[in-house]
C-alpha cells in the first residue's frame, strides 16, 4: 500500500462530510437571510415574535457583511443575500480545492508507480499548471484593481512577466483589450500536450 493512500482516504472522508455540511450551512444562511429580509422590508409585523428573534439573534450574524457592503456603497438590506452568496461560493471553492488536492495525490501515487519518468512528467505538468493559474490570477487582478506590487497578486506578475511582456510586443493591439494572457494560456496548454502528452 502506498504511503499516500491514507491521506487520500482521509481527504475522501472529509469531502464526504463537508459536502452536506456546506449545503446545510448555506440552507440555514438562506433561511436567516429570508427572515432578515422579511423583517427589514416589513413583510412581517415589526413587533412580532419572528421580528424580535430575527433582530436579536439573526441580524447580528450579518453585521460583518453589512459593514463591508456599506463601505463598498451597497444597501445594508442586501447584506444577508451577500452572505448567502459568500457561504455558497466559499463552500464550492473549498470543495473544489479539496477535490483538486485529492486528484493530485492520486496522480502522485500513479506517477510513483511509473518510476522516475512518471515523477518527472508529473513535475512538468505541475509547472505548466502553476503558470496557467498565475495567468488566470493576473487576469482576475486586472478586473478587481490588483497591481504587480500587491502582496496578493504580485506573485502572478513575477511568474508570468518573462513570457507575457515579449508576447505583448508581438501581438497586435485591439484597443484596450489585451489578448496576450489568452494566447499565452492556450500556448502553454498546447506546449504541455506536446511535452507531456496530457
Amino acid at each position: 500500500m502506498n504511503v499516500l493512500s491514507p491521506a487520500i482516504e482521509v481527504l475522501s472522508s472529509v469531502i464526504a462530510v463537508l459536502r452536506p455540511a456546506i449545503f446545510g450551512v448555506a440552507a440555514v444562511t438562506a433561511l436567516g437571510a429570508t427572515a432578515s429580509w422579511a423583517v427589514r422590508t416589513r413583510r412581517v409585523r415589526p413587533f412580532s415574535a419572528l421580528a424580535r428573534v430575527t433582530r436579536r439573534s439573526i441580524d447580528p450574524l450579518f453585521l460583518p457583511t453589512e459593514r463591508r457592503v456599506v463601505r463598498m456603497g451597497g444597501q445594508p438590506a442586501n447584506a444577508p443575500w451577500w452572505t448567502v452568496g459568500a457561504v455558497a461560493v466559499g463552500g464550492l471553492i473549498l470543495l473544489s480545492l479539496l477535490e483538486f488536492l485529492k486528484q493530485q495525490l492520486m496522480l502522485l501515487v500513479a506517477s510513483t508507480l511509473s518510476g522516475v519518468t512518471g515523477i518527472l512528467l508529473l513535475t512538468v505538468n505541475w509547472g505548466f499548471m502553476l503558470l496557467k493559474v498565475a495567468i488566470m490570477a493576473r487576469v482576475i487582478s486586472s478586473w478587481v484593481g490588483g497591481s504587480r506590487y500587491s502582496r496578493w497578486w504580485g506573485w502572478s506578475f513575477k511568474l508570468t512577466d518573462w513570457f507575457l511582456t515579449p508576447l505583448r510586443r508581438v501581438l497586435p493591439t485591439f484597443g484596450p483589450l489585451d489578448l496576450s494572457p489568452l494566447v499565452a494560456y492556450f500556448g502553454l496548454s498546447l506546449l504541455q500536450m506536446l511535452v507531456t502528452g496530457s
